[in-house]
């Protein structure tokens, strides 16, 4: 088995897709910046209390690069990949991610 390549942010899973292609297996992260962990998303005692949502987010996320590779597949007419693994500790931006494949899959038969 190969190794994982390991991406951190937008720009680096949009060119990895393009020049590699798409892969079998992916794993999203949906907070891949630190701005994206802000004080105000979580309790006193550090759980996770909401998804910050105002939009003031500079950094892409891990759902903007699941809906760039979806748009990516459909306009490339290749596959999504095979296995779609979602590792994140926010469960709304999770849930998000994994409803963008389950939507595509819905829709193309999958």
């Amino acid at each position: 088995m190969d190794d994982w390549v390991i991406v951190r942010n937008y720009d680096e899973f949009v060119k990895t897709i393009t020049e590699n292609g798409v892969p079998v297996i992916l794993s999203f992260d949906h907070d891949l910046a630190d701005e994206h962990y802000r004080p105000s998303m979580y309790d006193k005692d550090e759980h996770y209390t909401g998804y910050y949502t105002d939009g003031t987010f500079k950094e892409k996320t891990g759902y903007e690069c699941a809906k760039w590779l979806i748009d990516y597949c459909i306009d490339n007419k290749v596959d999504t990949p095979t296995i779609v693994y979602i590792h994140s500790m926010n469960p709304v931006g999770g849930k998000n991610i994994k409803g963008i494949f389950d939507s595509y899959n819905k829709h193309h038969g999958k």
